[in-house]
């Protein structure tokens, strides 16, 4: 008997797991005997709330013709109340023996679930002790997200030049969990045990994917307005972010500047406790160094320029909104 529960940050990576777990669990068995797998669908009544009850029925059902079943709970996060698990806890106390479980905590479809809720504490207990496995299938985070991305494709049938490979990390940005179809297309196309370089990866790449605020910031305090201005079009393209997010993270980004201009502090530390920071004081250094390479004048120029395109976003100027952030940012970046 297995009991098992997954959860992760990306839905991709979700069901890619999903079928793993169920084709492990089948074994050399007959999977359309042996699995039952039950989507928000079947858990739906009749006025359109949803019971969990359903999924507690298939996995107290015996087996037929076959040893064992395979249980599969999707779409789980529709059940965020302690009251709406009880039925599966009371499961968990005697679960039947013949029934392997994979539970999967995801958001519904239908109404779409915004927000994914947090495991109630009482299911997490009742897991615990029926000493179910929960594994978390997203993508770490920090530095970790990029060890994973090495791992996935150090693991690939299909071997890359380290050129490839930073291209790779390079164009997917955030969106890293991209890597598994990419993988499998290359692995079709160019078949097992062959090292491939740049030329053989990049028609299968598509478009660049999104990049966190701070590769923005750090290529505009770099100077680099080519670099800034790709960075930009990432986070509105792949990222999907509105000019009025990416100005609030320019805002902060230079707000901690004048912050920090002629106050009397002498280091990183220092910078940091002004600026309320906890944790790493690398954000402060940041800071500190394009404050000092800024100069008081740059500093007032770059909040001067942000508040001009501020205005721009909300209409004064008539300018789209991209023209206005491809502006600002190329201004900025040229403060240097």
């Amino acid at each position: 008997m297995t009991i098992r529960l997954l959860k992760g940050n990306d839905d991709t990576l979700l069901s890619k797991a999903v079928s793993e777990h169920v084709a492990a669990l089948v074994g050399t068995g007959d999977a359309s005997l042996m699995v039952e797998e039950l989507t928000e669908e079947n858990y739906r009544m009749e006025d359109d709330s949803f019971a969990i009850t359903r999924l507690v029925d298939g996995a107290q059902t015996p087996p037929f013709l076959t040893e064992r079943r395979v249980v599969v709970g999707r779409h789980l996060g529709r059940f965020s109340k302690a009251a709406d698990v009880e039925p599966l806890i009371g499961y968990l106390q005697s679960p039947l023996p013949s029934t392997d479980l994979l539970l999967v905590w995801e958001k519904g479809i239908s109404p779409r679930q915004d927000r994914l809720s947090a495991i109630p504490k009482s299911l997490n207990e009742a897991l615990k002790a029926a000493s179910a496995e929960v594994i978390d299938t997203g993508i770490p985070s920090g530095k970790n997200a990029s060890a994973w991305l090495d791992r996935q494709l150090k693991q690939s049938a299909i071997s890359l030049d380290n050129r490839a490979a930073h291209h790779i990390a390079e164009h997917l940005g955030e969106q890293r969990s991209r890597v598994v179809s990419l993988i499998a297309t290359l692995e079709s196309v160019y078949g097992p045990d062959v090292t491939i370089g740049v030329d053989e990866i990049d028609p299968f790449l598509g478009e660049s994917g999104d990049v966190p605020p701070w590769e923005l910031t750090d290529a505009i305090d770099s100077g680099k307005i080519d670099v800034a201005l790709d960075k930009l079009h990432r986070m509105t393209g792949a990222g999907g972010r509105h000019p009025l997010q990416i100005m609030s993270s320019l805002q902060t980004h230079y707000l901690r500047m004048l912050k920090l201009d002629g106050a009397p502090i002498s280091g990183e530390k220092q910078a940091a406790a002004l600026l309320g920071m906890k944790g790493s004081t690398f954000p402060a250094k940041k800071a500190l160094t394009q404050t000092k390479r800024l100069g008081s004048s740059g500093v007032r120029r770059a909040i001067d320029l942000l508040a001009d395109a501020d205005r721009g976003l909300r209409g004064e100027s008539g300018w789209p909104p991209e023209l206005v952030m491809e502006v600002l940012v190329a201004r900025l970046a040229n403060l240097r």
